[in-house]
């Protein structure tokens, strides 16, 4: 952490952190370091340390996230994804805090498909976690029980991605109703003929948003 303190402002730009506060809807401050370069200086950042276990990985998370810069939610969210294998089941709890701490779609998105999804990948039994996530009245972390399975393919339990679709479909949050389509079209790539069908049969549940989302590709 004082690595990351230290070197992430020297690469800040004041000018394009202005910039991406505006693109950002102003939901945190930044240091203004584009991607590539931050990614370039988070390997600095880390090399040489040692290989994480789940307590320091949610030491390290939960830290960035205590500092205001998005740029150092980011490296929590990149650090995550590199080691979520190192992670239990345990750990879930603590991506539910992430999640809703200074929650928007750039670093829910993340560590819905990438950590969350992970975990439930590695341990099937959190999918019960996530039927009661689907339901939170907070909902970016309803989006990430929408969007767990983005990544699982021919793994995904059709039967909760397309439940969870319905549990949801009127809701009138922009977030969930992209969630909803996104889901589908990304599960549509693996068996386009279950999301045609799923789609026909309940379209008239379902926001245009998250119709035309969902048959983009169809």
């Amino acid at each position: 952490m004082g690595r990351l303190t230290t070197l992430y402002p020297t690469a800040g730009n004041p000018f394009r952190a202005q910039e991406m506060v505006a693109y950002m809807r102003g939901v945190a401050p930044f240091l203004g370091i584009r991607t590539p370069e931050r990614r370039a200086l988070s390997r600095t950042v880390l090399d040489g340390t040692p290989r994480p276990g789940e307590d320091d990985c949610a030491a390290i998370a939960l830290r960035c996230f205590a500092l205001p810069e998005r740029e150092y939610h980011y490296f929590a969210v990149d650090y995550l994804r590199r080691h979520v294998k190192r992670c239990s089941s345990d750990f879930l709890p603590v991506t539910r805090r992430l999640v809703r701490t200074v929650s928007w779609w750039d670093t829910v998105d993340h560590l819905a498909a990438h950590v969350v999804g992970g975990l439930v990948a590695a341990d099937p039994a959190l999918g019960g976690e996530m039927d009661a996530w689907i339901d939170d009245a907070d909902p970016w972390t309803a989006r990430t029980a929408l969007l767990h399975q983005l990544r699982f393919k021919e793994d995904t339990d059709a039967d909760r991605l397309f439940a969870y679709c319905l549990r949801r479909a009127a809701d009138t949050d922009f977030f969930l109703r992209k969630a909803i389509g996104w889901s589908l079209r990304e599960y549509a790539k693996t068996a386009p003929g279950e999301v045609r069908a799923f789609v026909a049969d309940n379209r008239s549940l379902f926001s245009p948003l998250s119709v035309r989302e969902a048959l983009k590709h169809l």
